[in-house]
């Protein structure tokens, strides 16, 4: 694919399309926006290999699972010149489902999944304080989330 590829108004209706239902089948998309099934699978390619869309994630309930806390932890480094070593460590703990280089107080900030406060205080203690090159943390535990969606785009 050529490097000059630009999105267009077809593009970021299929994107919308599939933000709303993952599951949408290429058929039922080229319907609502007017296309063939081919143009709607040609150009999720194209927006795969340009980086655009990058793969597909499941939305779940963890609470239905029985992961009842979710939180937020801040990370202060020893120094700034060990975050990849401490982001290697971190990628490791399991329960960490994202984290983010930041600007402002913390180094990084990371969402963890708990069963319980007793599991998240595991992890904190016996799993990431135990991090060489962590200096300390701060933890925020979320009551509830109010808004989880993706950036709905436009032309």
């Amino acid at each position: 694919m050529g490097k000059n590829y630009e999105i267009d108004n077809v593009d970021l209706k299929i994107l919308a399309l599939l933000t709303e239902d993952a599951k949408i089948p290429y058929t039922e998309i080229a319907k609502k926006v007017y296309v063939s099934g081919g143009t709607v699978h040609v150009r999720m390619r194209k927006m795969e290999e340009m980086g655009i869309v990058k793969g597909t994630t499941l939305s779940m309930d963890y609470s239905k699972l029985g992961i009842d806390v979710t939180a937020f932890m801040g990370i202060y480094l020893e120094r700034s010149s060990l975050y990849d070593k401490v982001t290697e460590k971190l990628k490791e703990i399991p329960e960490i489902v994202k984290m983010h280089y930041t600007t402002g107080n913390y180094s990084i900030f990371i969402k963890i999944h708990c069963r319980d406060t007793r599991h998240l205080r595991e992890v904190l203690h016996d799993k990431i304080q135990k991090v060489d090159g962590i200096e300390r943390t701060e933890t925020f535990i979320s009551l509830e989330e109010s808004l989880n969606r993706h950036i709905h785009f436009t032309k």
